[in-house]
């Protein structure tokens, strides 16, 4: 949550190669530069962006897209794959998942006062947005994200995985301590002709920490 492409994708707008690809990163309203309006999150706000992404990427004129979506971002990746799929040519996913559970419900609530967040996670979003819109969009996150707890299965968008056509790389940080292992196997489950990649190091970051590994894995699979 509360991500950017300033803050959250350096080594993929960077490094990425601008020979086979246009690198676009985008910041969902509510998130980054794309203030105003603060941001909200009623029950379809994974639709919203979503439909947010494509919209934007019709406009600067793309005829079909490939998406990277990380956390909150692979949902809305899996969702725009699902409702879009004769503009999305291919996904690749990390630390996403389609429902909500009881643990999952304790690790946001671990994250919710982001007094206690580590220096380092806490700087850049600081920076960006001030502590006061940081520390109160990251509460109502949390507030958003368990409201899906709240419905059948705890879902978010488990009942579109089937309906994801386009060729899908899942990536997953074995030692990710935000998105349990449980998350990625469904996904690969659901998701027909889906691929897993482990990362045995990895954590909720892996695109960052590990970003050439990432990078080339990345490449490899868009070609």
């Amino acid at each position: 949550m509360l991500g950017s492409g300033e803050t959250d994708f350096g080594p993929q707008i960077k490094n990425l190669n601008k020979k086979l690809f246009t690198v676009v990163a985008w910041d969902p309203r509510g998130y980054g530069h794309s203030r105003p309006p603060d941001r909200d999150f009623p029950g379809d706000f994974f639709e919203r962006d979503a439909k947010d992404a494509v919209d934007l990427m019709k406009t600067l004129k793309f005829k079909k897209i490939s998406l990277l979506g990380w956390s909150d971002g692979g949902i809305t990746a899996l969702i725009a794959a699902a409702k879009y799929p004769s503009y999305i040519h291919k996904i690749v996913i990390w630390g996403a998942n389609a429902y909500v559970t009881e643990e999952d419900e304790m690790i946001y609530q671990g994250i919710r006062d982001v007094s206690k967040w580590s220096e380092k996670a806490k700087k850049p979003l600081e920076t960006l947005y001030g502590y006061d819109y940081f520390s109160k969009t990251c509460e109502k996150w949390v507030d958003g994200i368990k409201q899906f707890k709240h419905l059948p299965d705890g879902n978010i968008c488990r009942h579109l995985l089937p309906l994801v056509q386009c060729p899908t790389l899942i990536v997953h940080g074995e030692k990710d301590p935000l998105v349990p292992r449980f998350h990625a196997d469904f996904i690969h489950q659901h998701v027909r002709g889906s691929r897993l990649h482990l990362m045995p190091e990895g954590k909720h970051n892996l695109h960052l920490r590990f970003a050439n590994e990432f990078n080339k894995l990345v490449e490899d699979f868009l070609q």
